[in-house]
């Protein structure tokens, strides 16, 4: 049974990390999980620093998303929240999302809020995007080049290379993957 990961809302948030963690979560190496509130979060922070964008086209991801990757909605977590205790409070659903998904990993920019003291009692490890493609590389490189690939394809405007793709995730947070990738 492939291992769970469930995305913090800010690796959902630039598009281009976004797309790739949706692309490799279809791929069955593992099952992607992510909540309403999750979402919710995701098109706040997006709409926040890009006012030009209307909320219809977010809903539009979001349910895209949602199509994409089968049985990725984790509910039912609520009732677990109170009990967690992290920096954050605010990233406590995540955790407890987590938790009721039974995923091994949480997919987040801030590994610093998800302390391992607080997340070993559940069986869960907070890493960073780079981090988890990183793994994903180890796991199956075959399988996440020709997600990279499929991606590079997909793009027309602007179209990109699958060069090209690296290089903007290599800005997005992922310049050890997009290293690994080229030397793949």
């Amino acid at each position: 049974m492939a291992f769970g990961a469930t995305y913090d809302a800010c690796v959902l948030y630039p598009a281009g990390l976004r797309d790739l963690l949706v692309r490799l979560a279809r791929t069955g190496l593992f099952r992607a999980r992510w909540t309403d509130e999750i979402l919710n979060e995701m098109v706040r922070s997006i709409l926040d620093d890009r006012p030009d964008l209307e909320v219809a086209q977010l809903e539009r991801t979001r349910t895209l998303m949602c199509e994409a990757v089968a049985d990725c909605l984790t509910t039912g977590y609520e009732s677990l929240i109170d009990g967690l205790d992290l920096p954050d409070p605010n990233d406590r659903h995540v955790l407890a999302a987590a938790i009721r998904a039974g995923s091994g990993v949480i997919v987040t920019e801030n590994v610093k809020d998800f302390p391992s003291a607080a997340l070993e009692p559940y069986n869960v490890e907070a890493q960073t995007p780079d981090v988890f493609v990183l793994h994903l590389i180890e796991l199956s490189p075959s399988t996440v080049r020709s997600v990279i690939q499929s991606q590079a394809a997909a793009l027309k405007d602007p179209p990109m290379t699958v060069g090209e793709v690296l290089d903007h995730l290599a800005r997005s947070g992922l310049p050890r993957s997009a290293a690994a990738l080229r030397h793949e």
